[in-house]
């Protein structure tokens, strides 16, 4: 009987893992092949640990907390979080932007944390797609169809302009309050924060390709030969995304094999984005069309939506999961879905107004 609570709880609480797990084996047998994972996938789940624990050594250093009271002053905390949140994507990607903000939003000592972490979701998701290099797909579509960046930011500057015009209106609607701290001064192991700070860095040069790839190994070796405490991170979101490359190379074999022209690209890339992401929808659709604009409108579209838009969806949605307790996680989740799709009509009818 323990054996089946056990089960159960694990289930209920990594329903992601196992859906895209259970997504993963029937797509093979469907196609009848294993997964192709591309040596960029690697590189990702490579980052992905490696910023994880970099964050983790960040927050048991009292850094992040101490960073997060300092938040807490004044007025306007869903105004600057989510502020913040969409002009770092721009810089360090989506993905990264939320690993970052997200740990910071969870450590501050305010209520309706779980509707700012949704609103930080997507602003990253709005603020990474103005520049070539604020996500994956952007840098493919900049790059595969040879793009000046004036070109590029021209054409979908409205999509980011607007989203950050009705976050910034949004925030004011969520009414946050400060709760009456029982620590006035946060504690902070100033040696790891120095530590973690400077392998922060290193990651990030690493990301933008300032450093080579190997670099970041510097925070897997000084994690396991100094600080262990720091690998306890989220094993099931790293698990999740192998399935889900996998998932997303089997659906682009399924969908290929009965496409034979672009059709509207808008439209086909931002709803195959809503079940492969748009990352994998980006590498298929670039081979059926020149339109490189609707491809760059719709995959970036794509995005909002279901929590499989985007990897930066998944990555908010589980870090807010496993710090909150279960009476809310099907609220938080309902929540994020409405929020989601309401950004998807509301950049589709951009979209169509525009072009």
């Amino acid at each position: 009987m323990s054996l089946h609570y056990f089960f159960m709880g694990f289930v209920i609480r990594e329903w992601l893992l196992v859906i895209s797990g259970i997504g993963l084996v029937l797509s093979s047998i469907y196609t009848g092949e294993l997964p192709d994972y591309s040596a960029q996938e690697l590189q990702v789940l490579y980052i992905l640990l490696v910023l994880f624990i970099t964050v983790r050594g960040l927050q048991n250093s009292g850094l992040i907390l101490r960073f997060s009271r300092s938040i807490e002053t004044g007025r306007g905390i869903p105004l600057k979080l989510l502020v913040f949140t969409f002009f770092l994507s721009m810089i360090v990607t989506n993905d990264v932007a939320l690993i970052v903000m997200v740990p910071i939003t969870l450590a501050l000592n305010i209520n309706r944390k779980g509707i700012v972490v949704i609103f930080e979701a997507l602003a990253a998701n709005a603020g990474s797609a103005f520049t070539p290099f604020g996500n994956p797909q952007n840098l493919y579509i900049y790059w595969y169809y040879d793009l000046s960046p004036v070109d590029f930011i021209s054409s979908i500057a409205p999509f980011s302009m607007v989203f950050l015009l009705l976050l910034a209106v949004s925030a004011g609607f969520i009414k946050t309050e400060v709760k009456l701290p029982e620590i006035t001064t946060i504690p902070v192991n100033k040696r790891q924060a120095l530590i973690y700070g400077f392998l922060f860095v290193v990651v990030m040069l690493t990301i933008l390709h300032v450093l080579p790839i190997l670099s970041g190994l510097a925070v897997l070796v000084f994690a396991l030969l100094f600080d262990r405490p720091a690998l306890k991170v989220d094993y099931a979101l790293l698990l999740t995304f192998v399935f889900f490359f996998g998932l997303a190379d089997d659906l682009k074999l399924i969908l290929a094999a009965d496409m034979n022209h672009s059709g509207n690209i808008f439209i086909l890339s931002a709803l195959s984005s809503q079940f492969i992401s748009n990352v994998p929808a980006t590498l298929l659709f670039a081979k059926f069309t020149s339109n490189w604009e609707a491809l760059l409108w719709g995959v970036n579209a794509g995005g909002f939506g279901t929590l499989f838009g985007s990897l930066a969806n998944l990555i908010a949605y589980k870090l807010y999961i496993t710090h909150t307790s279960s009476d809310h996680k099907a609220q938080f989740t309902a929540q994020f879905m409405f929020f989601g799709f309401a950004a998807l009509f509301i950049s589709t009818a951009l979209y169509f107004m525009l072009y």
